[in-house]
């Protein structure tokens, strides 16, 4: 069975208590003890019994222990009053923060036109000068920004003119490829010109896939282009000869 647990309290009895005392002074000097081998460490340990007796330990010595103690109170002290200190430089800096930002506050709605009650007429005068310089520099900005904008658009003209002179001098280079018809035709014209009327004669040009013919009817002068092989226009014409002959016979 493990032990119980004791109450933590004044033990009434005096013997028991001395009896406890001794045994727990012991222990407590000797894990002290342990404490400083293990691990190191500079330990302490001062205890006065009830009739004023002292019982101490220390691993490096009680003066030197007590030394460096102190000095570690000093310096907290000192850290103490730094922290203090900065604590109060901060707070008064923050309330320093404070009012200018409702000094600022003020002088926006003053800009705006708002809050002049307690505007004196010098004062009215200042913030009139701060407000013209301030439309200047504005209306200067806005000036700015429009030429910076015409420039960009007059650049842009440029960009897409010479776009067009280009493509323009692209479709020149294109037609160079591909001869007029027109031109082809008048070519055709002058080689084989077109007889006038009253001519006795009609000719019949062949090509390998063009046949031109020239009839004269009634003083008109008719001429017809023909698109097909020769031997439809051969077929065609045949016709037409019979008919002049027999209208010559009956005449």
């Amino acid at each position: 069975m493990g032990r119980g647990k004791i109450e933590i309290k004044r033990i009434e009895n005096a013997n028991s208590r001395q009896v406890t005392f001794s045994k727990r002074r012991a222990g407590l000097l000797k894990k002290a003890k342990e404490l400083a081998i293990l691990c190191d460490a500079e330990v302490a340990v001062i205890i006065f019994s009830n009739t004023g007796k002292l019982f101490e330990f220390s691993s490096s010595g009680m003066k030197k222990t007590f030394s460096r103690y102190n000095k570690c109170l000093q310096g907290s002290t000192e850290m103490a009053l730094v922290e203090h200190k900065a604590e109060k430089q901060v707070c008064k800096e923050a309330d320093n923060l404070k009012d200018e930002v409702a000094k600022l506050q003020m002088k926006q709605l003053q800009l705006l036109g708002k809050n002049l009650t307690s505007v004196s007429l010098k004062e009215l005068e200042v913030l009139e000068q701060q407000l013209s310089e301030g439309l200047s520099s504005v209306k200067e900005k806005k000036e700015q920004l429009l030429m910076e904008q015409l420039e960009q658009s007059r650049l842009q003209e440029q960009r897409v003119m010479l776009e067009n002179e280009t493509l323009r001098r692209q479709v020149e280079e294109l037609r160079g490829f591909f001869p007029s018809t027109d031109h082809l035709v008048r070519s055709y014209l002058e080689y084989y010109p077109v007889e006038r009327k009253n001519s006795l004669m009609s000719h019949n040009i062949r090509g390998p896939d063009v046949t031109c013919a020239c009839n004269l009817e009634k003083g008109d002068s008719d001429t017809t282009l023909y698109l097909g092989l020769p031997s439809d226009h051969h077929k065609r014409k045949k016709p037409e000869r019979e008919s002049h002959s027999n209208d010559s016979e009956s005449q």
